[in-house]
């Protein structure tokens, strides 16, 4: 791997690729980084979007002047901005956002484990049983147009309080439930408010962290999502093969759920800057009985219609308007689909052809957590530094979005090989460790497709960053809901080579989406009326003195 300095030189031979530098400077007083458009320089139809949400949020930008002396701003020293408090506090923040995270992927995938006893408890057929863990999911397509959108009016610790209390007193009823309709109506009220942590708890880490340190945390954040699916079958199945009850699997997840809604309450602060800004005129039109101390949110109240498009229909207002978030959202939604298929062909290939109890077949999910593992510590490694090299040649300004796409590159091809390694070695006659072993590079490629693509979301729609992401998490639900109710169906009928083959196949056909961002990423941004800047020419390198042949290099 190359050193630092190198990866630093090599970057702005990117101008072949298209990548260019930002116009502006950093906003330090946002929860993002920020990229602004002089408005006296734009056209009508060129203004942007992000640069008006930063206005009415977080007031002036960077070198811009507060419209009075009543303008109330937090500096990014001040101990009132989330990014100058202490890193341990910073990092304790990131782990709890990612355990609810965790908390509710764990919950969707709970009931793997139990299905059997579903099936003879309630006299249900294995679709409706499955259904358990697809409607759950389904949640997630209805959760997201709210709690991202309201994040950004209300702030973040509101979201999640109502989010996690509400989610708690469904698992209630989940354990509770006397009947097949009552069940699969709690799993859906739950999948919709444990949808707060998919649509808050990245925005949180971008309040906090600045865009270095937030690729790191991202890392480590994005593998709750591969955690929560992956130990959850084997908990559920050892309860199954231990002879508990399967309401006890839904006590266990309201313990838990019950656990995380305390430490919101008492140890979760606000996050979000413009909230904190209101608070803070709050706080000094009571202190100095002032009435003129104001915060940008305060002046800018929606209307009723207005929050209504904010919340409900922002989202999709700007998916379709982007083809670059059109092409994101339909090959997470893919991969995020794959996931949940896996709880269905796992049990065939390890349950029906080599013979595994359910608690052994819940074990078969741990080298999925493994490649997640693998894929993290490789991108702190190997990616990350790159990164940061490329935040030292274009520092002080952002790093393009593009540059956030480089661990895709690799992942798209590995995660089409994956599935033909997995379907080809299923033979009952081959050792079930060949199959099983294919989960790991499998998620070390999702891992990466979803710390690229996540960033590149967060990087180039910034302000409006809650919503785009809400948009595919929406989209992807909904393959993570239908992708299991049809799994057990394709893999009896195609059998398990031929069902994994054709799924290769199609993420062979999405492999390219990485490599057309990465070339293209700056033309669509420079046409969309939702990216933060019309990207520049990025900086000439500095001389550098080439040892070999004692002259002077670039």
């Amino acid at each position: 791997m190359s050193s630092p300095s190198q990866s630093a030189l090599a970057l702005p031979a990117e101008k072949e690729h298209g990548l260019s530098r930002p116009k502006a400077l950093d906003d330090a007083a946002s929860s993002h980084t920020s990229v602004t458009i002089d408005p006296a320089s734009a056209s009508r139809q060129d203004v942007d979007v992000n640069a008006q949400f930063e206005h009415e949020a977080y007031g002036p930008a960077a070198g811009e002047e507060p419209e009075d002396s009543y303008e109330v701003n937090i500096a990014l020293d001040d101990p009132e901005n989330p990014k100058s408090w202490s890193r341990s506090y910073r990092w304790y923040i990131t782990a709890l956002a990612a355990m609810l995270l965790f908390n509710a992927t764990f919950a969707s995938s709970a009931p793997e484990g139990i299905v059997a006893q579903l099936i003879e408890h309630f006299h249900i057929g294995t679709e409706v049983a499955t259904l358990t863990i697809a409607i759950f999911v389904a949640g997630y397509c209805v959760g997201p147009l709210a709690w991202g959108p309201l994040s950004e009016e209300y702030g973040r610790k509101p979201v999640f309080l109502v989010s996690f209390l509400f989610y708690t007193g469904f698992q209630v009823g989940c354990a509770l439930a006397p009947n097949t309709a009552s069940i699969l109506i709690f799993r859906l009220l739950s999948g919709i408010f444990a949808a707060g942590p998919l649509a808050n708890s990245g925005a949180v880490l971008s309040d906090i962290w600045d865009a270095d340190t937030r690729g790191k945390a991202m890392a480590l954040f994005t593998l709750a999502p591969f955690a929560g699916p992956s130990f959850a079958p084997t908990i559920s199945g050892f309860m199954s093969v231990a002879g508990v009850s399967w309401r006890w699997v839904f006590w266990v997840l309201t313990m838990f759920a019950g656990g995380c809604l305390l430490l919101i309450q008492f140890t979760l602060p606000e996050t979000f800057m413009p909230v904190l800004l209101v608070r803070k005129a709050e706080r000094l039109r009571k202190e100095t009985g002032d009435d003129r101390y104001w915060a940008p949110l305060e002046r800018n109240k929606p209307t009723l219609s207005q929050r209504f498009q904010r919340v409900f229909t922002r989202p999709f207002n700007i998916l379709i308007h982007e083809p670059m978030l059109i092409a994101i959202t339909a090959y997470m939604s893919f991969v995020y689909g794959i996931i949940y298929l896996l709880f269905e062909a796992y049990p065939i290939v390890f349950g029906q052809l080599h013979g595994f109890n359910e608690g052994l077949v819940g074990l078969t999910f741990i080298p999925i957590f493994v490649g997640g593992v693998l894929g993290v510590i490789i991108y702190l490694l190997a990616f990350q530094p790159r990164y940061a090299a490329a935040i030292a040649v274009y520092g002080p300004l952002p790093v393009p979005p593009e540059y956030r796409m480089e661990p895709c590159l690799y992942a798209a091809p590995l995660y089409a090989i994956s599935f033909f390694w997995f379907g080809w070695t299923s033979y009952p006659n081959v050792s079930y460790w060949a199959p099983l072993m294919a989960g790991v590079p499998m998620a070390t490629a999702i891992i990466w497709i979803f710390l690229g693509l996540i960033n590149y979301t967060v990087d180039a729609y910034l302000f409006v960053a809650a919503s785009a992401l809400s948009a595919t998490i929406v989209v992807r639900s909904i393959f993570g809901a239908v992708f299991p109710l049809f799994a057990t169906q394709m893999y009896d009928a195609m059998n398990p080579r031929w069902a994994s083959t054709l799924l290769g196949c199609i993420a062979f056909l999405l492999a390219p989406i990485p490599f057309v961002l990465r070339r293209y990423g700056p033309h669509l941004r420079r046409k969309s009326k939702f990216a933060p800047s019309k990207p520049a020419p990025p900086p000439s390198p500095s001389p550098v003195l080439d040892e070999k042949k004692g002259e002077q290099a670039v």
